[in-house]
């Protein structure tokens, strides 16, 4: 019989944070500050601990110790190293316009600011690891973020409906052989009372009504958080996209973008690397940012679970990432879903039995590689992370 591990998560009090939608997932009083992230895994900097034999040990120790036993197969792939890290993400206030390195960018950045002698832990530094980041995101309620360049007609067409004459010269970057990277460039590099003044004319300009009233409201909700952030009108470069609970998005690595508020689950490869933006007192690379980021428009994808073959009840996530794999399990009754790996199950909605455990809503569980198939019974709804399927079998 399997016999799963209930994990002990650490919570992230980042600013930007709800300060509801986490507790009241795990059942407990609303607290008095922000708390941003649940994160559920092995990552260093805050891995999920457990108990066995009586002894509280993180999940991190855990397979440091015994790689094969809790990995498997995906041990030769990944070595020590739990390849994914689930988090359940709540968003009051917009995060910073960001990007991810891919996995060659990540490590010759890693190695550089090394050797340069910057702390791992440094503010300043921008490569935590060594390894790149593509993300998943499945919302839990309604969500909006920002995600890729529009293309340059289109920016075109929304600068021309904002009355603000400074966006006519910013547009005039449109016209270069690479706009997007040219008109960004532009912004990025304005004095920092040339930005402000661009920003005001256009916050202005968006609190007249006009056509694009949702990019209107965004100016307006990002320039009161952020006065002066040339990010405000970077931020128009940028698809906006709306979810719905269920839905989802896929973050490839050098995407631009920014999650801009609702509560989500999040999945991504095991990696903190982040390069800023702006809508940030963090700190800011503009140069190495620009280094990584792809300047190619993009047609933003609504993701939507599909029913996995020979597997009822069971709904995956498709995402190209060797790394990880999100489905729901929307147990009603009993199912037993296919193992082949490490998994992190996560309860958002009802309450499952597996064997003599019972998992409620907001707990978390651990199923290490070497257990044998499980059967959840009950009724509600059960986020499953694993690894991703290995490409050469």
């Amino acid at each position: 019989m399997a016999c799963m591990d209930r994990l002990t998560c650490v919570v992230m009090p980042y600013a930007w944070g709800s300060r509801r939608a986490i507790a009241e997932l795990q059942g407990r009083p609303a607290p008095t500050s922000p708390e941003a992230e649940l994160w559920m895994g092995a990552h260093p900097l805050a891995p999920s601990t457990l108990v066995r034999g009586g002894a509280e040990l993180t999940l991190l120790d855990c397979i440091e110790a015994d790689p094969e036993r809790e990995l498997g197969p995906a041990s030769a792939r990944f070595g020590r190293h739990l390849p994914f890290l689930m988090k359940i993400l709540a968003a009051e206030q917009p995060l910073s316009l960001q990007a991810h390195p891919d996995l060659a960018q990540a490590k010759d950045g890693f190695a550089r600011e090394d050797a340069l002698g910057i702390p791992r832990s440094a503010p300043h530094r921008s490569y935590k690891d060594a390894s790149h980041k593509p993300e998943l995101l499945a919302a839990l309620t309604p969500f909006d973020a920002l995600l890729g360049f529009r293309t340059p007609s289109e920016i075109r067409t929304l600068f021309r409906s904002l009355p603000a004459p400074r966006l006519a010269s910013l547009e005039a970057h449109l016209d270069q052989p690479e706009p997007l990277r040219a008109i960004f460039a532009h912004l990025m590099h304005l004095p920092a009372d040339d930005a402000s003044a661009l920003v005001d004319e256009v916050t202005r300009a968006a609190s007249a009504p006009g056509s694009f009233p949702r990019e209107r409201d965004l100016v307006r909700r990002l320039a009161a958080l952020y006065p002066g952030d040339r990010g405000v009108v970077t931020a128009l470069l940028l698809n906006l996209v709306h979810l719905e609970p269920g839905d989802a998005i896929f973050l490839a690595a050098r995407t631009l973008h920014a999650y801009l508020g609702g509560t989500g689950v999040e999945i991504m490869a095991s990696s903190d690397n982040v390069l800023r933006g702006g809508l940030t007192p963090k700190h800011v690379d503009v140069a190495e940012l620009a280094r990584v980021l792809a300047f190619e428009p993009t047609a933003p994808a609504v993701l939507r679970a599909r029913e996995v073959d020979g597997a009822p009840g069971e709904l995956v996530y498709d995402a190209p990432a060797l790394e990880f794999s999100l489905s729901l399990l929307e147990v009603d009754g009993a199912i037993t879903p296919t193992r082949s790996g490490p998994e992190i199950l996560f309860v958002s909605d009802g309450a499952v039995h597996a064997g003599s455990a019972r998992l409620a809503r907001g707990d978390v569980a651990y199923v290490p590689a070497s257990d044998p198939p499980y059967t959840l019974r009950g009724r509600g709804r059960v986020f499953r992370a694993k690894v991703g399927e290995d490409p050469g079998g």
